[in-house]
């Protein structure tokens, strides 16, 4: 990760006809937001005294008490290559802060430095995170608009001319890789239309900046293309849906501690108690990593995507997996996350959820090495498996009375989710659907 002082900020858009700036910022629901300056506000910006006005951001603050200040990271810093064209625009990450220079509680990328620290407290220096972000390619129409006519049939792997997407899916990589992106894998995923491009893993908070760039690069490069991107979970239905394995690790220096050669399957103590942790809290932060009603249609069997808690080293259809690599490499990976998440929020409610089994030192149960999409119910209640939440109604419940995750999110962000979520959910139980009409308009 590139370090910058405020004097390489100002080289460095002076040597590269920076015209324009975005101070990007992360709202609770996920999206993206921006106060965009010329670049005579640098300077201002990079003293910490840009403003804005927090009312009019979702979950924010009320009216009142509105005034907000963006407080840029510095190591942020990159141009987005496909602006040179009429003079280039650069981007910084902000965090949020309150007028007396407090850190603002509602601040998603605020939050989750607040639960780093307390990693921080139990010794541990690093939580780092690789994501595995899917998403869809759809066309669009003559005006602009985003249809349901994929632009391929392939499937997970193919090639073109059957993967019709590849071109897209190669300037996406070269511009990420001119942002400084370290491209690990770029393929055609298993149904139709459906891309994934993986890349190297970071420190969360970089992390998180990272899968936020990357779906602005992908949205941004696929409409250049004439198609629409979708990081949506399941946009078709009778295909597989989006997720964004999320692939973790706790480190102590140089050392990852999730890696014992001694120990059954080289997994330490740590990893096993962390394991533990993120079983006994994944019903509770569902509502988190899988935040929309669209979210609950992927988390179906049959499909690929988890929808039972347990874990394994061996097999797929577990919420937990744990890769085959070893050493520095050795992770948990937990594969219900879809990328609709706010990554900010999902990663803090997961490393909540591992620490939770380490300070309480939790055994994990016997890893389910069978596929458990074919295993009957009782089988299931057997081997001790429940099921994730079936509704974004449901995860939400028992996101409410989950301790471990609530406190993860803060009190003013857990306030303004449940309500936003509340809302969607009510909009989407009251809507008459076009599945209602077909069933029952001749029937009844």
């Amino acid at each position: 990760m590139a370090k910058y002082s405020k004097e390489d900020i100002f080289t460095l858009a002076k040597e590269e006809n920076v015209k324009y700036i975005r101070l990007q910022f992360t709202d609770i629901l996920g999206t993206i937001k921006n106060v965009e300056i010329p670049v005579s506000q640098l300077e201002k910006a990079l003293d910490n005294k840009m403003m804005f006005d927090g009312s009019s951001i979702e979950g924010f603050v009320r009216i009142e008490e509105s005034d907000m200040y963006l407080f840029p990271d510095l190591d942020t810093w990159v141009i987005f290559p496909w602006t040179a064209e009429k003079g280039k625009v650069a981007r910084l990450i902000c965090d949020i802060y309150n007028p007396d220079g407090t850190p603002f509680a509602g601040d998603p990328r605020n939050n989750l430095k607040r639960v780093l620290k307390e990693m921080e407290e139990l010794g541990f220096t690093a939580f780092n995170v690789g994501p595995e972000p899917e998403f869809f390619l759809f066309r669009l129409d003559e005006n602009g608009e985003p249809t349901l006519e994929l632009n391929d049939n392939g499937g997970y792997f193919d090639l073109a001319p059957i993967d019709l997407g590849e071109n897209c899916r190669r300037d996406i990589v070269l511009e990420l890789e001119e942002m400084g992106f370290e491209i690990e894998a770029s393929h055609h995923e298993v149904a139709p239309g459906q891309h994934e491009i993986d890349f190297k893993y970071a420190d969360a908070v970089k992390a998180c900046d990272d899968i936020q760039t990357f779906e602005l690069v992908v949205k941004t490069i696929a409409h250049k293309h004439g198609l629409h991107a979708t990081f949506m979970p399941k946009p078709l239905f009778g295909v597989n849906g989006s997720g964004m394995h999320c692939n973790l690790s706790l480190f102590k220096g140089n050392e990852n501690v999730f890696f014992d050669p001694e120990s059954d399957q080289q997994l330490s103590e740590t990893a096993r108690q962390f394991i533990a942790g993120t079983i006994k809290h994944a019903q509770s932060f569902t509502a988190v990593t899988n935040p929309l009603v669209n979210s609950y249609k992927r988390l179906v069997p049959g499909y690929e995507a988890p929808c039972y808690v347990a874990w394994s080293a061996r097999n797929r259809s577990p919420l937990i997996r744990i890769p085959a690599s070893r050493g520095l490499s050795t992770r948990v990976e937990v594969r219900s996350v879809d990328p609709s998440a706010n990554p900010y929020l999902a990663m803090a409610a997961l490393l909540s959820a591992g620490l939770d089994g380490i300070k309480n030192k939790l055994t994990p149960p016997a890893p389910i090495d069978r596929n458990i999409y074919v295993m009957s119910k009782e089988e299931r209640e057997a081997h001790g498996i429940v099921d994730l939440p079936a509704t974004l109604a449901d995860a939400l419940e028992l996101l409410k009375s989950n301790e471990v995750i609530t406190n993860a999110l803060g009190e003013h962000i857990l306030e303004n989710f449940l309500e936003a979520k509340e809302i969607e959910w009510d909009m989407f139980r009251t809507q008459v659907h076009q599945w209602e009409r077909d069933q029952y308009m001749k029937m009844y």
